[in-house]
């Protein structure tokens, strides 16, 4: 076993995946650190559930300690500001730096909320999810719970955000628009699909508003629709780059994101590789989601092997096949996309409660 250090920053959902092997079949080096400042991570595909009452906040939270001491992991509570990618040493935030000689980064998305939208102190980012949850918990909590919210974003996200929060067990029942934006709802999935969703939508009395939408003076505007002042606007737009890869000399896409070949590593530095919405792979398109990064995490642990061994990678994540989505419409029911199929029904609802649980189990167990 060589004397090297392999570096993982950030424990977001590939790099579960790296520990998971590692704890399976052992460390590729004599050492391996995990920097990641956060005690827990929390499984995204859950939160619409548990918005809607149907799971504890535990039931969707992986705790890394019993994982990391598992896989026999060097754990460093801090998070990374930067990288000097040709010395191979980051720095914490703590003020201290950490030596590397292979380093992977998993680290999730930067919102972009106020960036698009503009500012407002009801504007509330998906991303980071632990903030979202912290925060609606005080909103739930608070003597003046939200009776009107809009969410900004015509997705996947944003659709199970707007079931999630109609269905909040809240004294009285809020009322949802559903910004989805001028590409209009779920745009990147079939019609069949969209007829679906929106016909849901109608039935739960969410309204849509397909338009752009941004704050001038104060109010929130989307073009052609008078939108009443909501007391809540949650945004689900989309996964920013985080500032500091911008600050280094690590290549990146005009957008800010780490630039990654086929075998996630990146473009400039091969001795560094991403994954996850931090990345963007200049070989494919693979939007950042939540199961290309789940995906892509058995992959990224066999290269970081090869890697580690002065061997070159070989393994690639393609996601074809990963088309396959189920909408989650906080009434026991989900809503299937299978390319040009779609469905509705309690058995779906029941697939993915069984899916969602089974990969937390991993985990957990």
């Amino acid at each position: 076993m060589s004397g090297q250090t392999l570096l993982l920053v950030g424990a977001g959902h590939a790099h579960l995946g790296v520990i998971d092997d590692i704890r399976k079949n052992g460390l590729p080096c004599e050492r391996v650190v995990i920097v990641e400042p956060r005690k827990a991570m929390h499984y995204s595909g859950m939160i619409p559930g548990w918005l809607a009452g149907e799971y504890r906040a535990s039931e969707a939270m992986i705790p890394l300690q019993p994982l990391i001491e598992e896989a026999g992991i060097e754990w460093v509570m801090a998070a990374v500001v930067g990288i000097d990618a040709s010395a191979r040493t980051v720095r914490l935030d703590d003020g201290g730096d950490l030596a590397f000689d292979i380093c992977s980064i998993a680290i999730g998305g930067a919102g972009r909320a106020r960036e698009v939208l503009g500012d407002d102190p009801r504007l509330l980012d998906i991303r980071p999810i632990d903030r979202f949850i912290e925060s609606w918990r005080d909103f739930r909590e608070s003597a003046a719970q939200p009776r009107r919210i809009a969410v900004v974003g015509g997705g996947g996200g944003g659709l199970e955000l707007a079931f999630g929060l109609a269905n909040a067990p809240l004294p009285k029942k809020p009322r949802v628009t559903l910004i989805a934006g001028a590409h209009g709802l779920l745009s990147d999935h079939a019609a069949s699909v969209q007829r679906k969703a929106r016909a849901e939508l109608v039935a739960q009395d969410i309204v849509i508003v397909e338009s752009d939408a941004g704050f001038e003076d104060g109010r929130l505007i989307a073009e052609g629709h008078d939108i009443r002042p909501p007391d809540l606007i949650v945004a689900a737009i989309g996964s920013g780059a985080p500032d500091w890869p911008r600050q280094s000399a690590l290549a990146i896409d005009k957008d800010g994101f780490i630039e990654v070949d086929r075998y996630q590593r990146s473009c400039s530095h091969p001795h560094i590789f991403a994954a996850g919405d931090v990345a963007r792979r200049t070989d494919r398109r693979l939007p950042h989601s939540g199961v290309h990064a789940v995906y892509a995490g058995p992959v990224l642990a066999d290269n970081l092997r090869r890697a580690m061994d002065g061997r070159e990678p070989t393994n690639t994540y393609r996601g074809r096949g990963m088309d396959f989505y189920l909408f989650n419409t906080g009434r026991g029911e989900a809503i299937l996309s299978y390319g040009r199929i779609a469905l509705k029904g309690r058995w779906l609802r029941k697939l993915k409660d069984w899916l969602d649980r089974r990969w937390i189990e991993r985990f957990t167990r």
